[in-house]
C-alpha cells in the first residue's frame, strides 16, 4: 500500500447562523453568502429557496408542498501529509439531510453537491495561467490535475470517508459557457431531459481525473441543464429524494451565482449555448459578490502553493508517482474483510 495520509472530517451546519470556518475558501458559494450586513437574511432566503424547490420536485403525496425540508451540512476534509498533526484543508463539500414532516423521519440526502478545493484553485489560477504564458501552443501542462485527482480518489477510499458516508459523492455544477449542449430524447422522471455535448470542457476533463463521469440534465421547470459528476451509476445508485436534494440545493446556488443561465426568463432550447452575457434574466433577492469570488481565486491558489504544494512537493510527487487506485482499493477491502473476520472470531 502506498504512503498513508491521515484524513479527518468535520461538519458545520449551513443555517441562518452559519459562520465560515477559518479554513473555508472565501470564494465558496455558501461562504460568500454568509458575509456582510445581509448575511442572515441571505442565508434564510437561500434555505427557503432550497426547500421550495425540493417540495416542487417531490410533489407526490405532497399536496400542500410543505412535506419536506432540507438540512445542509458543510463537510470539510483536512489531510495530514507527514503524520505530525499539521493539516491542510483538501476538500469542502455538502451533505444534505431530508426531513419528512409527514412521516416524522429523517432521510439521508446527497453527499457531494458543491465542490470546493484549494488545490483546484492552485491548478486553475496559478499553474494554468503560468503555463499558457510560456506555451502558446499547449492548452494545459502535462499531468495537469493528476495530483488533485489522486488526492480526491484517495479520500474516497479512506477509512475516514467510508466511516462517515455510505455512497460516493455526486457533484452538481454549472454547464460550461464555452460549450454547446444538445437536447436528447432521454428523459428521467427526476433529473429531467438529458443534454449532451461533443467536446468536453476543461472542467469535465479535470473531474475525469478525479474518477468522475459527467452527464447533463435539465430538471422540470429549470432554465438550463446542470452538470452532474459521479462515479458508478447516477440513475441507479441514488434514490429520487437524494437526486432531488442535489438539484434543489445546487440549482438554488446557481440561480444566485449565475442568474444569466439558471434564472433566465426563457428555458434552454434544443441547442443551447450558455452565456453570462445574456440579459433576459431575473435577480434573486440575495446579495452575492461575484467580482470578489473571481479575484480571490488567485489569492487562494497562491496560498495553496505556499502552504501545501511547496512544503510537501517531494512527498506528494513521490506518492503520486506510485499511487495505484485499484491496488489501494483492493488492499483496503482486504484489510476491512480481515478485520471483520477477526471480530467474528
Amino acid at each position: 500500500m502506498s504512503k498513508e495520509f491521515n484524513c479527518s472530517i468535520k461538519r458545520i451546519r449551513f443555517d441562518e447562523n452559519y459562520q465560515p470556518a477559518d479554513s473555508t475558501r472565501l470564494t465558496t458559494n455558501f461562504a460568500n453568502l454568509a458575509r456582510g450586513e445581509h448575511c442572515e437574511e441571505n442565508l434564510r432566503k437561500t434555505l427557503r429557496m432550497i426547500n421550495n424547490r425540493f417540495n416542487a420536485l417531490a410533489h407526490w403525496d405532497n399536496l400542500t408542498a410543505d412535506r419536506y425540508s432540507v438540512e445542509v451540512d458543510i463537510i470539510s476534509v483536512d489531510m495530514d501529509i507527514e503524520g505530525n498533526g499539521h493539516t491542510f484543508p483538501i476538500i469542502e463539500t455538502l451533505q444534505t439531510t431530508i426531513v419528512d414532516h409527514k412521516d416524522n423521519k429523517r432521510i439521508d440526502g446527497m453527499i457531494g453537491n458543491s465542490f470546493s478545493s484549494y488545490v483546484r484553485d492552485y491548478d486553475f489560477s496559478v499553474v494554468l495561467p503560468e503555463h499558457r504564458d510560456k506555451n502558446l501552443a499547449s492548452i494545459t501542462p502535462d499531468n495537469f490535475g493528476e495530483l488533485h485527482g489522486k488526492l480526491f480518489q484517495y479520500l474516497l477510499n479512506s477509512e475516514a470517508y467510508n466511516a462517515n458516508f455510505h455512497k460516493k459523492p455526486v457533484i452538481c455544477l454549472s454547464v460550461s459557457t464555452s460549450k454547446t449542449y444538445y437536447r436528447t430524447a432521454n428523459q428521467h422522471p427526476v433529473l429531467g431531459v438529458e443534454y449532451r455535448q461533443d467536446d468536453y470542457s476543461l472542467t469535465d476533463d479535470y473531474f475525469h481525473k478525479m474518477g468522475l463521469t459527467v452527464r447533463y440534465f435539465m430538471p422540470e421547470n429549470s432554465a438550463a441543464p446542470l452538470a452532474f459528476y459521479f462515479s458508478g451509476d447516477l440513475l441507479g445508485d441514488y434514490t429520487d429524494l437524494e437526486l432531488i436534494s442535489a438539484i434543489s440545493t445546487m440549482e438554488t446556488f446557481q440561480k444566485i451565482y449565475r442568474p444569466e443561465i439558471y434564472n433566465a426568463n426563457s428555458r434552454a432550447g434544443e441547442v443551447y449555448q450558455p452565456s453570462l452575457k445574456y440579459q433576459d434574466y431575473s435577480l434573486t433577492q440575495i446579495v452575492y459578490d461575484r467580482a470578489e469570488r473571481s479575484q480571490m481565486a488567485v489569492t487562494q491558489g497562491k496560498f495553496t502553493e505556499e502552504q501545501f504544494i511547496k512544503p510537501y512537493q517531494a512527498i506528494l510527487e513521490e506518492w503520486a508517482a506510485s499511487y495505484d487506485l485499484k491496488s489501494e482499493a483492493a488492499q483496503r477491502a482486504a484489510a476491512k474483510e480481515k478485520a471483520i473476520r477477526q471480530q467474528a472470531a
